[in-house]
Parts: structure tokens; sequence; C-alpha cells
């Protein structure tokens, strides 16, 4: 197994998450995970159900991403579960807070949310940002709850 390429968070019904699966990534088959799959969808159900579990050992194929995404990716993989960082936390990292739109961006594309945890990315002033998965910015806060992070978020007339 080269890694896991793509991690699709469920949708209201098993049909609707195979159809997003079928426009995602065309025709493919289902077939039973391998073993290093199954371990790490046990690992996504158990953190989403409140229980530890460590994804960062989980293997990835990003062959088709960037370079400065996978540099991002591996920091936010670096963020326990309870904690978050900010886009320009990461930035700062990667050279430079004027970095923190684009580190939004790449998380945007982010194409394994939960094994890579772009939802324990805020923006500027602990906000929740953005969350591309099904659910947006609600499933965000919902996940950052579910792992404890304390979020305190009121939303403003523009969020």
């Amino acid at each position: 197994m080269r890694g896991v390429e793509a991690v699709q968070l469920p949708l209201p019904d098993k049909d609707k998450t195979r159809m997003r699966i079928l426009q995602r990534f065309g025709s493919v088959a289902e077939a039973v995970p391998p073993d290093a799959v199954q371990a790490a969808i046990d690992g996504m159900y158990a953190l989403l159900e409140g229980k530890p579990a460590d994804l960062s050992n989980v293997v990835l194929n990003l062959d088709g991403v960037g370079e400065f995404d996978r540099r991002v990716y591996d920091i936010a993989r670096t963020i326990p579960p309870g904690r978050t960082m900010t886009y320009g936390d990461i930035a700062k990292r990667l050279g430079g807070v004027e970095l923190s739109r684009d580190v939004g961006q790449a998380l945007g594309r982010n194409p394994c949310p939960i094994v890579v945890p772009c939802h324990r990315v805020l923006a500027a002033g602990d906000k929740p940002g953005g969350f591309s998965a099904n659910g947006g910015v609600a499933t965000k806060l919902k996940m950052l709850t579910i792992e404890g992070a304390i979020i305190n978020h009121t939303p403003g007339l523009f969020d």
C-alpha cells in the first residue's frame, strides 16, 4: 500500500456519501480496506467519538500534492487532539506570517481531513476560519468540541 490518498467524511446517508466519492474520484470499486487503512478508519471513528487515537503514523500518499501544501500538512499533523494552532502560527514556521492566506488555501485543499487535522487550525484571534469538509465551520467546531479544544466562538456580524 502506498498510503491513504484521500478521506471522505460521511454525509447524512450512505448513498450521498457514495455519490460524493464518485464525484471526487470517478468509478471506484468498493473493497475491504487493507489493514493499515482499516486502522486509520478505526482511529478516525475513535476521535469522532471522543476517544483517544493517534493518526500521526497513518501513511499518506500525497503524490499529487505540491511541496508547500505538504509542508503545511506536515506541521498540521503535529497538532495533538485538544490543541489548536492558527494559520499564522503555521505560516511563521514556513517563513513568515505573510504566508497565512497561503496556509489557509493549502488547508482548504486538504485531501485527508482528520488525518491531516485541518480542523485544529484556526484563523487569527482563534476564530474558526473555514472548513471545506461537509458541514463547514459547524463541523469544524463540533470536531474541536469532541476533542476537548476550548473554542469560545461567538459569531460576529460577518461570520
